[in-house]
């Protein structure tokens, strides 16, 4: 049987309805750290870019969660720099590790990343994470939050989007296909 509740409203958005990572932390909390801890297990995640003709792309990444912030640090020259300039929105998901228990949960987060040139930010950053220079520095503008995991007999997935607040559905394997909002 599928079962959704809401709770929670989302902060104040920013430009567009999009947040940092602090606004998630924020509005939730709980949410937020599981979502921080998943992407603290393993060091490589997986980033989803728009190519130039509009596929998607996908590459390595290492996340890093500082200062409030969700920053994305890449090589100068990289192809996801070249998309990410082109047409911002983006998709990280967690790297899942290994087995398929689903372990602290599968998760992803979707946004707008918004390149940092301000020299003394690119500069604290590189300071306190020392990335191989010339590096490009991304912060992350989120617009939605997911993580999936499994409490038996169900499948749970959480969602929180700013502005819309938080939804959790449950679902088994015995359940209709459900309808994507």
């Amino acid at each position: 049987m599928t079962r959704e509740s809401s709770s929670g409203e989302g902060v104040g958005s920013g430009v567009g309805g999009a947040v940092g990572w602090s606004g998630v932390e924020a509005a939730v909390p709980e949410l937020a750290r599981r979502v921080r801890e998943r992407f603290g297990a393993h060091r490589h995640h997986v980033l989803a870019t728009v190519r130039k003709d509009g596929a998607p792309r996908l590459t390595g990444l290492e996340a890093d969660f500082r200062h409030g912030e969700l920053w994305l640090g890449m090589m100068t020259g990289s192809r996801k720099v070249a998309d990410l300039r082109r047409d911002p929105r983006f998709s990280l998901h967690a790297n899942p590790g290994p087995g398929a228990d689903l372990a602290g949960g599968d998760v992803r987060v979707s946004g707008r990343a918004v390149e940092v040139t301000d020299p003394d930010q690119v500069a604290r950053y590189a300071a306190a994470v020392q990335p191989p220079e010339p590096f490009h520095l991304f912060r992350a503008e989120l617009t939605e939050v997911v993580r999936t995991s499994t409490e038996r007999p169900y499948l749970v997935v959480e969602i929180w989007a700013p502005g819309r607040g938080s939804r959790i559905i449950r679902r088994t394997s015995n359940d209709p296909a459900q309808q994507v909002e």
